[in-house]
């Protein structure tokens, strides 16, 4: 999407979901920054915040966060984040979309190598 992702993942044992998250946004925020940085420098102007703790806003202060605690919540969530793109208008199949894991789960194809199958 052009403004946000969804993101399923699963958090190991002995680790706290809010510390994964606290990690992931701050290691992307900083990957973001230095790309923009290198690539598009004028682009940083629009990210600039009047915050106390920061001086650039990469994410929503409230990330939406939303346990998968059965199967059929899991497949409605992939579903609806397959769909997404496509009911955006940015592709005609989940699968055309570069960025989905939806080519990995219909046709076994990735060029992402950290996607696994979800375990029934």
């Amino acid at each position: 999407m052009d403004n946000h992702f969804h993101l399923i993942w699963q958090v190991r044992t002995g680790h706290k979901m809010k510390d994964v998250q606290r990690d992931f946004l701050k290691y992307t925020a900083q990957q973001i920054k230095f790309s923009i940085i290198t690539h598009e420098s004028e682009m940083l102007k629009e990210l600039q915040t009047n915050g106390a703790d920061r001086r650039y806003q990469f994410w929503q202060r409230n990330s939406l966060s939303i346990p998968l605690y059965s199967r059929s919540v899991f497949e409605q969530k992939l579903d609806y984040i397959y769909q997404n793109p496509v009911k955006a208008g940015m592709v005609a199949a989940p699968w055309e979309y570069y960025y989905s894991s939806a080519a990995f789960y219909f046709f076994g194809q990735s060029d992402f190598d950290f996607l696994s199958h979800h375990v029934s």
